[in-house]
């Protein structure tokens, strides 16, 4: 399979589960800013989960620019993290309707450490199909990032049960830890 096709199914699944967060924040009925205040707990968790998928869809194309061929571990590794990442919607319409309580910041938490676990199994398959002295292998190196962000969202999971404030912060962490591009690959790849 050519990865031009690859990159193009996951392109299109991010955008439509893009589309389908934003589908989640209803227009309020009334005409007043007032009449704001209810979405703005739906707004924060539609902002973070977007910042989410657009930093997996960043990282997701400099991952599949440095790979050469395509089989069927890099496909079903592909979907497994597509998978994780269709479910962003669901836990952040429940983490907006319910104010970051507990239970949806612990659901939130799951669903991103499933999309944290599901690259880097998919980055492992691109990289062995890369072999050992691929430039990507070189760049990636031990990803400290990855790893910090993995731990990170364990402690959001497990302390959204005592302090949602904890959990939460644990959760914008890691993505203010990805929000800039990861130069490493960048420098490969220019």
């Amino acid at each position: 399979m050519n990865k031009g096709r690859l990159e193009a199914f996951s392109d299109g699944v991010l955008a439509i589960i893009i589309t389908i967060m934003i589908l989640e924040i209803k227009v309020p009925h009334g005409n007043e800013f007032a009449d704001l205040k209810p979405l703005i707990p739906k707004f924060l968790s539609y902002v973070l989960s977007f910042i989410y998928v657009g930093i997996y869809w960043n990282n997701h194309h400099y991952l599949l620019h440095g790979l050469s061929k395509v089989n069927g571990k890099i496909l079903w590794s592909n979907l497994h993290l597509l998978f994780w990442l269709s479910l962003i919607p669901v836990s952040t319409g429940w983490v907006g309707e319910h104010n970051f309580e507990k239970a949806p910041l612990a659901l939130y938490g799951i669903i991103l450490l499933g999309c944290a676990v599901a690259y880097i199994i998919l980055q492992k398959m691109v990289l062995d199909v890369e072999g050992i002295n691929s430039p990507l292998r070189k760049a990636i190196g031990k990803d400290v990032k990855g790893k910090v962000s993995a731990v990170l969202n364990v402690i959001g999971i497990v302390s959204s049960f005592y302090n949602q404030w904890i959990s939460g912060a644990c959760y914008v962490i890691v993505a203010l830890i990805w929000l800039v591009p990861d130069k490493r690959i960048e420098r490969v790849f220019s």
